[in-house]
């Protein structure tokens, strides 16, 4: 019998690092799905933020290229698309030990680095003679990071959760940390960064210096490479597919062909669940990006510093709103998991839909009254907090419910979508931003000098965008309830994959039982190699075995004896 070739995701180089059968908060919560995810995030935070500043203020091209700024995102979601689409086929088709999913990281990796060195590095200092080849590079950079760079990571990124675990709860609190990880990302960019941002946008008397600003962000970029490169690695090496992992399980992953894309839409567009949640994310993530990406004009233009409008007044109010924003948006995420597990996901977000729009309408009594703009900013971010850390979660309910009713998943084309609309958002923001500042009359110049028009303008996009947007969440949210069909919808698709081994011969596990029987195994070796390291170790120092096993042994029972105590104790406390 030929001996089957071994995977290179099944080489120590690249297997994953988490071994345990239950997802657990540490490692796989803490760095696979916080820690990693938010160094990987915050170069698109950053690019999200504050790219079309970089375009209008430090290259000026609202004076010379303004039909480029404003039409380049925008058509560029094209792009967006397609590159989601085939990030998603890949992932569709992807058969590797490693999962379909985390094995797509590793590729964001140098696409990633790549993109943001053409965009920033590579770029020259605009010139009236240059300005063509300053646009051309402008356009492959930008589209290099959104269409493809970005999707290959979070279209992956964002799969992970769906695919992690079948177990509700766990799969709720690594949703819960995987959507921390946007805000954690985006606290750094907007809560530190503004009150730095002189460092980037140089001025002098208002006026921005082209040429030190330019200089700055690149070595800004650079640093930025390191910390993505960092945070998708951490990503991958801490995060695991057990559901994909099944069909290995079950002998599939040679023999099972990828569902086409034409089936899974069948059953998708077929699927009340599946489009309001579409639908949701489409609105959420463009309330989010319309209001992200005015911030820093808004507040440029309606609030002054020492009775002078500049920019970095607008760096430091921009920056204490979003820490008063992350007070709620904190709280919320203590409270999103047990609040779903009492009420569920889709009535945690129908809630805090409304009270949104209820903060929303505060910030249109005084929009240029910092503490009543604080207020409903407040209100909206407390409100938002259902919608920004339970809804990955909620879109694997109903993912389920899918497999459980048609015997397939639909993960390819329905990532595939969600991250089209998480990359592709960006671009019809800032498009629908720059037309307003183009119609505005909005140059750099402009910047100590704000007209009405243009106050006006930002009043409607930042606060009135995200505030429209949660009206229709509400209602749409009224009609969601997948969440009374998950019980049944896991033993449908348990009793299927038992059918499904005992009908081809093989010997039938349940999957908690097998990933137990993995997790002993893991633990078995793990222990082989620490016992084979410490004689290594002791005939390399002369010491002697046996007595530095019994100290490891007299320290391992210490602290089972600690966790032991500490668990009564608080067993007592409670009681």
């Amino acid at each position: 019998m030929e001996k089957q070739r071994k995977s290179i995701f099944e080489t120590p180089l690249l297997s994953t690092k988490i071994k345990s059968a239950k997802a657990k908060i540490f490692p796989e919560g803490a760095l696979g799905y916080f820690i990693g995810p938010t160094l990987a995030l915050l170069a698109n935070s950053i690019l999200s933020g504050y790219l079309n500043q970089y375009m209008t203020d430090v290259l000026d091209m609202m004076s010379w290229a303004a039909w480029f700024v404003t039409w380049l995102p925008v058509i560029s979601v094209v792009f967006v698309i397609i590159g989601n689409i085939l990030v998603g086929r890949l992932m569709d088709r992807s058969r590797t030990k490693a999962g379909k999913a985390r094995p797509l990281l590793l590729v964001a990796i140098p696409l990633s680095i790549l993109a943001l060195l053409v965009l920033f590095v590579f770029s020259p200092a605009p010139t009236e003679s240059n300005h063509t080849l300053i646009l051309i590079l402008f356009a492959v950079g930008y589209n290099l990071w959104f269409a493809i760079a970005y999707p290959f990571y979070y279209t992956s990124h964002a799969a992970l959760v769906n695919l992690s675990t079948r177990n509700s709860k766990d799969r709720s609190l690594l949703a819960t940390i995987s959507n921390a990880t946007a805000l954690a990302a985006m606290g750094l960019t907007t809560m530190i960064l503004p009150f730095f941002i002189g460092l980037l946008f140089v001025s002098h008397d208002g006026v921005i210096d082209q040429t030190a600003s330019l200089n700055a962000w690149k070595i800004f970029v650079i640093a930025l490479v390191v910390i993505t490169f960092l945070g998708i690695v951490v990503e991958y090496f801490f995060t695991r597919e057990r559901v994909t992992e099944e069909t290995f399980a079950l002998g599939k992953t040679e023999t099972k062909k990828s569902v086409s894309i034409g089936k899974q839409a069948k059953v998708c567009f077929k699927d009340k669940f599946w489009i309001i949640m579409i639908v949701f994310f489409f609105l959420y993530q463009l309330g989010g990006m319309l209001k992200n990406v005015s911030q820093f004009y808004y507040c440029q233009s309606f609030f002054p510093q020492n009775g002078a409008y500049s920019k970095d007044a607008g760096g430091f109010w921009s920056g204490q709103l979003a820490i008063y924003g992350a007070i709620p948006t904190a709280l919320g995420m203590v409270i999103a998991w047990p609040l779903s597990n009492k009420i569920g996901k889709g009535k945690a977000i129908l809630f805090g839909a409304i009270l949104s729009a209820v903060g929303g309408a505060i910030g249109f009594i005084a929009p240029d009254n910092f503490i009543v703009v604080t207020v409903s900013f407040m209100v909206k971010a407390l409100g938002s907090t259902p919608a920004m850390y339970l809804s990955l979660a909620l879109l694997a309910d109903i993912l389920d419910h899918q497999e459980a009713k048609h015997g397939f998943r639909t993960d390819g084309l329905t990532m595939t979508i969600y991250g089209a609309i998480m990359a592709g958002m960006t671009g019809i923001a800032t498009g629908i931003l720059n037309l307003a500042l183009n119609a505005s009359g909005y140059t750099a110049a402009m910047i100590p000098d704000p007209t009405p028009a243009l106050q006006t303008a930002m009043k409607w996009i930042f606060i009135g965008g995200e505030t429209l947007c949660y009206v229709v969440i509400a209602l749409l949210f009224i009609f969601m309830g997948v969440e009374k069909f998950s019980k049944e919808d896991h033993e449908q698709i348990k009793e299927r994959q038992k059918a499904e081994a005992l009908a081809n011969g093989e010997e039938w596990i349940e999957p908690e039982e097998r990933l137990r029987l993995e997790e002993e195994e893991a633990n078995r070796i793990a222990e082989e190699n620490r016992k084979t390291e410490l004689k290594a170790k002791c005939e390399k120092k002369g010491l002697d075995y046996e007595a530095e096993e019994a100290k490891y042994q007299a320290k391992l029972e210490q602290k089972r004896k600690a966790a032991e105590e500490k668990k009564a104790a608080k067993e007592a406390k409670k009681k």
